[in-house]
């Protein structure tokens, strides 16, 4: 079985400043690095369930 990946944890409220000024901000870090998860997550997923599907 394959070892999941720690989900990222959203920055605290007091992380971001609300000001729209920041390049980049904290929450598009955020989101980046949850994009990246989510990707390997399903890749991951894909991998478990074709290991699944072959014949022992």
């Amino acid at each position: 079985m394959t070892e999941q990946l720690e989900k990222p944890i959203p920055p605290a409220d007091d992380d971001c400043c609300g000001g729209g000024a920041c390049n980049p901000c904290v929450w598009d870090h955020y989101y980046a690095e949850l994009q990246k998860w989510r990707i390997l997550q399903a890749k991951i997923k894909e991998q478990e369930q074709e290991q699944e599907q072959e014949p022992k």
